[in-house]
């Protein structure tokens, strides 16, 4: 089995995810939140079926914030 290298995009999405974790969206930039939705959208998880839902609603999440900031401007 080989082991997949952790990339910066890897790393960036990880911080990006465990603040959202702890505080929500509230303390992302629109810009930050747009770019969390590309690397969730990028990362595969078709290996898994909990994880590809877990992916699915967090995405439906994060497009509700995008909209919700899109709205206030």
């Amino acid at each position: 089995m080989m082991k997949e290298k952790i990339t910066p995009e890897d790393l960036e999405r990880v911080q990006l995810l465990h603040i959202v974790s702890k505080r929500g969206f509230k303390d992302l930039s629109l810009e930050k939140i747009k770019r969390l939705q590309f690397l969730v959208k990028k990362k595969d998880y078709s290996h898994n079926k909990k994880t590809r839902r877990s992916k699915m609603k967090l995405l439906a999440q994060i497009n509700v914030a995008v909209y919700e900031r899109e709205e206030k401007k």
